[in-house]
């Protein structure tokens, strides 16, 4: 993409700051699987005080992070409680089934936050016939359904009814720190209750690279070795490493004004007569934007690509807008002058 343009399609497409290529030209590294790269273990050491967990693994993705977990935390046959719309389940190519062979038990959720009623609801009866239901996974922020936060109450009620019937309980977390900087906590509050989470350096954060899962040291030590069976043991892993521990120090603590730049975004859209968008929903950096019938999302993003604007249609009726740190005050002003007629 032209360096011009305003990319709203997610904040995966962050680039390294200036800061963040100088670490990584200069990390000390070693051979990770060897447990031998001092920025990795520098970036592990970070992410687990930070979540308030005892250790942590760095991956290449998220996704190999959630599914590692979900291997760690079941056996073959087992079902999964997690909500309909979620990550986990949509938009990691059947990864449950495919490697750990386990069972989604689907959820719905309000607006992507589940009741503690409604799992526990879920929950299999313990016989011999029935599929066991072992793990318990939500996801905060929530992407699709335009980055909502669950709040902390509400996670420590689930995670409480998992514990109550011998579940294990994983936080996807690729956005903890967006939902932490929204409900005005800690990320280690939100982590507290689960037994694992995950978080992306490479998202709100804007390293080039990499996700964090986090948990008891015999639970890190296990998924060490799922890490390996699925090809992700790498070996000078502190150049990409390097790039997060410079991300927590420059980075986190302006997520703050990517909520901003969507909010203000989002009420632009709102007040377009060929639009709707839920302003109550607009929680961080993300917001879900519908497109009123005849027009369509494509027609939308089609328009506004022509002005340098990019987005992504989402469903049949709603595009998906994120901003994040590369989204300049420059580019505020351009995307803002695009929404004014999004379909011109």
């Amino acid at each position: 993409m032209q360096d011009n343009w305003v990319d709203l399609r997610s904040d995966t497409v962050t680039r390294p700051t200036p800061a963040m290529r100088k670490a990584m030209a200069e990390a000390p590294v070693g051979d990770d699987v060897y447990g031998e790269d001092p920025t990795v273990n520098a970036l592990q050491e970070k992410a687990a005080a930070l979540l308030g967990k005892e250790a942590a693994l760095f991956v290449p993705s998220g996704s190999m992070g959630n599914q590692t977990a979900v291997k760690v935390h079941t056996q073959p046959g087992d079902e999964v409680v997690c909500e309909s719309s979620c990550h986990i389940y949509n938009i990691e190519t059947g990864m449950m089934a495919a490697f750990s062979g386990v069972l989604p038990r689907l959820v719905s959720g309000k607006n992507g936050i589940l009741d503690p009623k409604d799992v526990e609801n879920s929950i299999r009866a313990p016989k011999y016939y029935l599929a066991p239901t072992t793990l318990l996974a939500v996801e905060n922020t929530h992407n699709m359904a335009g980055g909502t936060c669950t709040p902390v109450e509400t996670l420590e009620a689930l995670c409480s009814v998992a514990k109550k019937h011998g579940m294990g309980t994983h936080l996807d977390g690729a956005r903890i720190f967006n939902a932490a900087a929204a409900l005005g906590c800690s990320p280690a509050e939100i982590a507290r209750p689960f037994d694992s989470v995950m978080f992306c350096i490479s998202k709100g954060l804007g390293a080039p690279v990499g996700s964090l899962l986090c948990g008891s040291r015999s639970f890190i030590e296990r998924a060490r070795k799922v890490r390996k069976m699925m090809g992700g043991g790498m070996r000078q892993a502190g150049i990409l490493a390097a790039a997060g521990l410079v991300a927590f120090e420059e980075i986190l603590p302006t997520l703050p004004q990517d909520h901003q730049k969507a909010r203000r975004l989002a009420e632009k859209l709102a007040a377009h007569p060929d639009l709707e968008v839920d302003l109550d929903l607009v929680q961080t950096n993300i917001f879900m934007c519908r497109v009123k019938p005849p027009r369509t999302p494509s027609q939308m993003c089609e328009a506004l690509e022509r002005k340098g604007v990019i987005a992504s249609p989402m469903t049949r009726d709603t595009v998906r807008f994120v901003t994040h740190h590369d989204v300049t005050e420059v580019g505020m002003e351009r995307a803002l002058v695009a929404f004014e007629d999004p379909f011109d």
